[in-house]
């Protein structure tokens, strides 16, 4: 075993611009998250723990798109997925459309815990939420004024690209975003919010798991499943890795990208660095995204091919990074 590790993401795909107050806003509260995790890990918490603590602490903070924050529907509400892996037996829990779950990772963790499903979704989900007794708030909690002014330039915008997170192509500026807009499945959309947030862990035993959480696209139809609660496309943990997705949920769930991870260290026995930058390379198409990952050697490693990712990791030897760019 090579230790603990640990890795967490806020979604790929940073506006050029951002202004370095945000930026530096980012990169605490990835550091205040993988300060969790550690302190999570020294405890002796199992992988699986540590991944719901963390991204419970993510879908809290509205600066990432997940719980409070979460992206905007074309109706102005919002509609939250989640799923959660344990890696040593595959046992998983994923959850969609939910409107009042606070935390929307603890309640896919209830899914693989408490019921004999791997996946509810919209009302079976609430219901199964009530039943449990988890915490519900009001659909008002998850919506940001920053979102619902988002929305409204999306709705003005209609197909002109209004994403600062994907490279354009050709030439910059709104003219050149009128003659190529963003596509997703050959189709315009008119804005691409992939902040989707993420963690994975492997703990001192070599147990590895996988939580990702998000609000989806903005101006999103209602009703749209994106990667995020989709088992071996936005989340996969096995006895060889755990993998976190964001991004481009289309492309992410057309390469089952969190799967194709581990199946290239099974099957063409590459390192997880080598994997991951395997997938990121060839497995995406034309399609933007990033993830993070971990080994049960306690590697830990990300890619992405964006414009960049908030990201950030940590390992028992001392390791640390936090990342934007």
């Amino acid at each position: 075993m090579g230790g603990w590790a640990i890795a967490v993401h806020g979604g790929a795909g940073v506006d050029p611009n951002l202004p370095k107050e945000r930026q530096e806003e980012a990169k605490r509260l990835l550091t205040r998250c993988l300060d969790i995790g550690i302190s999570a890990l020294r405890s002796n918490l199992p992988a699986i723990d540590v991944v719901e603590l963390v991204v419970r602490e993510l879908e809290t903070d509205p600066l990432f798109n997940s719980g409070r924050g979460s992206a905007l529907t074309e109706k102005g509400t919002v509609e939250m997925e989640a799923s959660i892996m344990d890696g040593p037996k595959r046992r998983c829990g994923a959850v969609s459309g939910l409107t009042t779950v606070k935390n929307p990772i603890s309640l896919a963790r209830l899914v693989m815990d408490k019921s004999p499903h791997s996946y509810l979704a919209f009302s079976g989900a609430e219901e199964f939420a009530k039943k449990q007794g988890v915490e519900l708030v009001d659909n008002e909690y998850f919506i940001t004024e920053d979102n619902v002014g988002m929305l409204k330039l999306a709705k003005e915008a209609n197909s002109i690209l209004f994403d600062y997170r994907i490279p354009a192509v050709g030439t910059c500026g709104a003219g050149a975003a009128m003659d190529s807009p963003l596509q997703m499945n050959g189709l315009p959309i008119s804005v691409y919010a992939p902040e989707t947030v993420g963690c994975v862990v492997v703990d001192k035993e070599g147990r590895c798991a996988a939580a990702t959480s998000t609000g989806g696209l903005m101006n999103k139809m209602t009703g749209r499943i994106g990667d995020s609660p989709l088992i071996g496309s936005g989340t996969y943990a096995c006895d060889l890795c755990g993998v976190s997705c964001t991004g481009e949920g289309e492309a992410i769930i057309r390469s089952t990208l969190a799967r194709e991870v581990a199946a290239v260290m099974e099957y063409k026995g590459l390192k997880l660095h080598e994997a991951v930058d395997f997938v990121i390379k060839n497995r995406l198409d034309e399609g933007k995204a990033g993830l993070i990952a971990v080994s049960k050697n306690g590697e830990v490693a990300c890619g992405f091919n964006t414009t960049g990712m908030f990201r950030g990791c940590a390992t028992e030897d001392g390791f640390m990074e936090v990342g934007v760019w």
